[in-house]
């Protein structure tokens, strides 16, 4: 299925081995990893962090909630898959799949409210998708910046996405928006020097930073990036230390070999003119900040799903590096357009202040899904 700008393998819990280093050599080889060629070819990747997923449904054992979704990003080159977050992106497709294979009631028209627990960060999303006749609507005229085609918008809600279950090391920290309990934290990180960085997680645990830390100005498009070796390698020492600093590994070693998709590395810049991907130029004047994000040691070609509810929550908040650099005319409370490769994303949370601590309650964002293909994968053997 295609989720937002995402593409991964679904399957439902019953027909995969129960045993996790079973199940995980299987879906390594259903998706053509590890390939030391970086292209998948023998497998149903697409050799790309954005098309290296795997998603897995069954009924929801929580009161209050249609189904559990379990999120897998296969690393390409390695055996590895992460299960340490959620893909915000696929997330648009999990109704649909759940209705599609009867694990939800849907009324025959109108909208679909299926609500999903997010079993990878322990948080809770409603999704909304458009019924017609009995069956998911797909066609619309919806159109997702980096998606080619249009479809039907499929409305999310990401319900208190701060903090989570594998969040930081403490009970404080797993329910934090702010794992380090600041909005701005100063990294020493070895080769790069002193950081300044926002080291939140809302939706995904994330690190954003200043592009001028790394030198860049916040235009650059996956070519501009991700054939430079030394840039690439800045960017996960820069990522590996900020895990150990969110405690969610023991060292910048650990968080490189075992946790490669979060936290994911974003970086930031004032609005300026720059041309997307498609060749579309976006002008400085339609939106209010400029976003690039890291997703498995690559540029993203567009904007993960995450990675907009991180930018939302962190643009509502005083002292993120996201807030310095918003464009002045943004009012407290407005939503917030960020210009990323691939064209425009409008994002907005609901921010408040209790008792001294910043609390999301919601970030809604807006996506489309659709099936590709079903029917049987065929392994060798």
């Amino acid at each position: 299925m295609r989720g937002g700008t995402s593409k991964g393998v679904f399957f439902l819990a019953d027909d995969l081995p129960t045993d996790p280093q079973a199940r995980d050599a299987l879906l390594l080889r259903v998706i053509g990893s590890p390939d030391p060629y970086g292209v998948q070819i023998d497998g149903m990747g697409g050799g790309s962090s954005s098309t290296s997923k795997v998603v897995i449904l069954s009924p929801s054992t929580r009161p209050g909630h249609d189904v559990d979704y379990l999120f897998g990003a296969a690393d390409i080159g390695r055996p590895v898959i992460d299960w340490s977050g959620n893909c915000g992106n696929l997330s648009a497709a999990v109704g649909p799949f759940a209705i599609a294979q009867g694990l939800v009631f849907a009324p025959p028209e109108g909208l679909a409210s299926v609500r999903i627990w997010q079993a990878n960060i322990g948080k809770t999303i409603v999704a909304h998708v458009p019924m017609r006749t009995g069956a998911v609507l797909e066609a619309g005229e919806f159109m997702l910046d980096g998606v080619a085609f249009p479809s039907a918008e499929v409305q999310l809600e990401f319900m208190d996405p701060g903090g989570g279950e594998e969040s930081g090391t403490s009970d404080q920290a797993q329910d934090a928006l702010f794992p380090t309990g600041r909005a701005c934290d100063r990294l020493e990180v070895p080769g790069v020097g002193p950081v300044e960085a926002t080291l939140i997680n809302a939706g995904n645990p994330a690190v954003f930073i200043d592009a001028a830390v790394l030198g860049l100005q916040g235009t650059e498009l996956r070519e501009d990036v991700n054939a430079r070796a030394e840039l690439l390698e800045r960017v996960e020492a820069i990522r590996a230390h900020a895990a150990v600093a969110m405690g969610l590994a023991q060292s910048p070693q650990e968080a490189t070999r075992l946790r490669p998709a979060t936290p994911k590395l974003a970086y930031f810049a004032r609005p300026r003119d720059y041309t997307a991907a498609d060749g579309r130029r976006v002008s400085r004047d339609d939106v209010h900040l400029l976003a690039r994000i890291f997703s498995m040691g690559r540029l993203h070609h567009a904007m993960t799903g995450t990675g907009a509810i991180g930018v939302a929550a962190a643009a509502a908040v005083p002292g993120t590096v996201v807030q310095r650099l918003l464009a002045p005319s943004v009012a407290a409370g407005r939503e917030v357009v960020f210009g990323h490769p691939s064209g425009k994303t409008r994002v907005g949370a609901e921010a408040a202040l209790e008792d001294g601590t910043w609390r999301i309650a919601r970030v809604a964002l807006s996506r489309s899904a659709r099936v590709l293909m079903e029917g049987f994968v065929r392994l060798p053997g």
